[in-house]
C-alpha cells in the first residue's frame, strides 16, 4: 500500500498550483465565475425575469436581483422540488440537500445540481486533502482508512423519483471509487436513519480496522469516540488506532472542543483540519498548519457578496464585492450559486483576517447572538471566553447554549447560561470563578459587552448551570435532531432553547 500512499499524495498535490491562483489573482477568478453564472443561467425563467442577458457587472447585478433569505426563494424551490426545469437553473435537479438549520424547526431543501456536487462539494474535499498533504507532505494517511460519520438521505416528498438529504450524505452517496475505498464504514452504515443504533454499529465495525483520519462534527464525533472507549476499555483512542493522524471538522467552531480531543487523542502528531461546507456549498478550507483561518475558495462555482453586520436584518440590504471587505469587520454572507441559489443570505457571519489572500473566520450566524441590551455578542466571542476559562481552571465544556434575562420589575438584564461539562465536580471546581473568568474574558475582547457591564449598569454579572454529562444529546434526541448536520444553539435573543434545556433538567428558569 505505500505505492498507493505515494500515487495519491503526488496527485492531490497537482491541484495547488490552481490554488495558487485564485489566491493571486482572485478577483479575476471571481469576474470568470460571476460570467459563468450570468451566462448559464440566462435562459432559465429567473434569468429571464431579471434580464440576465444584459447583466454585465456587479453592479447591474446588485441592482435588479433581490438579497433573498430562504422563505424568498421557496416558491421557486418548490417547484424545482416537485420536477420542473429551468426555473432557477438549466436542467433537472436529482438531489436536494435537506437542513434544519438550528433556528427555523421547518426543513429547508437545497437544490444541488451535478455540477454544483462536482465543482464545489467534491473539489472541496479534494482541496482539503491537497491542502494537507501539501502542510504535511510525509503523511501516512492514504495508508489506511477515513472514518466518516455521514447522514442519512431518503426519496424526495415532492418528487419521490429524486432524493434528499444531509448534504454528508449526498455526497457520500455519489463518492467516486477511489474514495470510497478509503473510507469507512460501508455506505449502508454511514447513511443509517436512526442515530443511536449507527453510532453503535459504526463504533463495532471500525474498531478493528485501521483508521488514519476521521472527517465529521466535533460534537457527533465525540460521542463516537467515547462509546468506542467504552467498548474497547482503552484510556484514548491511539491504542485502538495507533496510526490516526487527523481529523477534518467542520459544522461547529471547534475552540470548546480542542481540550477534550487532547485528552481523547494524547498526541503531539495528531492534527486538525477546519473546513467550512454547508447545505448551500462548501466555501473555505484551513491551508496553514499554524492557523485556524480558513481560505475562501474562489473556483468553486459560488460568487460572492457581504453585507456589512450592522445591515444584515435590513430589507434591502447593502451589499460589498470581495474587492471592498475590510480586515477585522464581520459580515453576512451571501451567495450566487451554480445551483441556482442567487444573491442568498446563507445565514452566517464571517470576519476577514486577511485579503492577500482571503481568509475568514466565521464569527457565528445572523441569528445567532445575543444583542437585547447592545452588547452584540457572538459565538465567536463565547467560543474565546470559554477556552480561555477552560484554560485556566482545567474544566472541560461538551456543550452550551446561552440566552438574555430580560429587564424586568425588581432585576437588572444579563444571561443566563447553560452549560454540560465533561469534567465538573463541586467538591473540585468552582463555577463561580468559572463565570468570573467567562465574564472578565468578554469584556476584554467585546467593548460593547463591557460598555454595558460596567457598574451592572446595564448587565450584571452572567449566570451559568453546570449541566450533567449527557444532557445535551438527551435534548437533541428529545427534538429528534441527533446526528447529521444537526447542531446545539449557541446563542439566542429570545429564552426557547434555554428554558426548554433548564426545564428538562430541573433547573429553575429565570424570567
Amino acid at each position: 500500500m505505500e505505492w498507493f500512499n505515494t500515487i495519491l499524495t503526488w496527485l492531490m498535490r497537482r491541484r495547488f498550483p490552481q490554488i495558487e491562483r485564485f489566491m493571486n489573482h482572485p478577483h479575476d477568478v471571481q469576474q470568470e465565475i460571476f460570467r459563468h453564472l450570468i451566462k448559464t443561467a440566462a435562459a432559465t425563467e429567473w434569468g429571464r425575469n431579471y434580464g440576465y442577458a444584459d447583466i454585465r457587472n456587479r453592479e447591474q447585478f446588485a441592482a435588479r436581483v433581490p438579497v433573498s433569505a430562504y422563505e424568498d426563494l421557496y416558491p421557486q424551490i418548490e417547484r424545482v422540488l416537485r420536477g420542473e426545469k429551468n426555473v432557477l437553473w438549466p436542467g433537472e435537479f436529482t438531489w436536494f440537500s435537506k437542513s434544519s438549520g438550528t433556528t427555523n424547526a421547518r426543513s429547508k431543501y437545497i437544490p444541488v445540481s451535478e455540477e454544483h456536487l462536482q465543482e464545489c462539494h467534491y473539489k472541496g474535499g479534494k482541496d482539503m486533502l491537497c491542502l494537507y498533504v501539501n502542510n504535511y507532505p510525509n503523511t501516512r494517511a492514504f495508508l489506511g482508512k477515513n472514518l466518516g460519520i455521514g447522514g442519512s438521505y431518503q426519496p424526495n416528498p415532492f418528487n419521490p423519483n429524486t432524493y434528499c438529504g444531509d448534504v454528508s450524505a449526498l455526497i457520500m452517496k455519489n463518492l467516486p471509487i477511489w474514495a470510497e475505498f478509503l473510507r469507512t464504514p460501508s455506505i449502508e452504515v454511514a447513511l443509517m436513519d436512526k442515530w443511536e443504533e449507527k453510532v453503535e454499529k459504526i463504533a463495532r465495525l471500525t474498531i478493528g480496522e485501521n483508521v488514519t483520519g476521521m472527517s465529521g462534527v466535533p460534537t457527533w464525533t465525540v460521542v463516537l469516540l467515547q462509546r468506542i472507549l467504552e467498548l474497547t476499555g482503552r484510556q484514548h483512542i491511539r491504542e485502538v488506532w495507533p496510526n490516526l493522524e487527523v481529523f477534518f471538522h467542520g459544522a461547529v467552531s471547534f475552540t470548546p472542543y480542542r481540550e477534550l480531543f487532547r485528552q481523547l487523542i494524547p498526541s503531539d502528531d495528531m492534527h486538525y483540519m477546519e473546513t467550512y461546507n454547508a447545505s448551500e456549498g462548501f466555501f473555505g478550507i484551513q491551508d496553514q498548519r499554524d492557523s485556524q483561518d480558513l481560505l475562501l475558495m474562489l473556483d468553486y462555482g459560488v460568487y460572492y457578496e457581504f453585507i456589512p453586520l450592522e445591515f444584515a436584518q435590513a430589507d434591502n440590504p447593502p451589499t460589498v464585492g470581495l474587492a471592498d471587505v475590510q480586515i477585522g469587520k464581520s459580515y453576512a454572507m451571501v451567495i450566487s450559486t451554480n445551483s441556482g441559489l442567487w444573491r442568498y443570505k446563507i445565514g452566517d457571519v464571517v470576519r476577514f483576517t486577511s485579503i492577500n489572500p482571503y481568509r475568514i473566520r466565521i464569527a457565528g450566524r445572523t441569528k445567532h447572538f445575543i444583542n437585547a441590551f447592545g452588547e452584540e455578542l457572538v459565538v465567536e466571542n463565547v467560543d474565546t471566553a470559554i477556552a480561555y476559562a477552560c484554560k485556566e481552571t482545567g474544566l472541560i465544556v461538551n456543550d452550551y447554549t446561552a440566552a438574555p434575562v430580560y429587564l424586568g420589575i425588581g432585576n437588572k438584564g444579563g444571561h443566563e447560561w447553560a452549560i454540560e461539562f465533561e469534567n465538573f465536580d463541586p467538591s473540585l471546581h468552582s463555577l463561580e470563578h468559572f463565570t468570573q473568568l467567562i465574564d472578565e474574558k468578554l469584556r476584554e475582547i467585546n467593548s460593547d459587552y463591557d460598555a454595558k457591564r460596567h457598574k451592572d449598569l446595564a448587565l450584571v454579572a452572567p449566570v451559568i448551570h453546570a449541566l450533567p454529562k449527557g444532557t445535551f444529546y438527551e435534548w437533541m434526541a428529545k427534538r429528534g435532531k441527533l446526528g447529521g448536520q444537526h447542531k446545539v444553539p449557541r446563542l439566542s435573543n429570545t429564552r426557547e432553547y434555554l428554558d426548554d434545556v433548564l426545564a428538562m433538567k430541573g433547573k429553575s428558569v429565570r424570567v
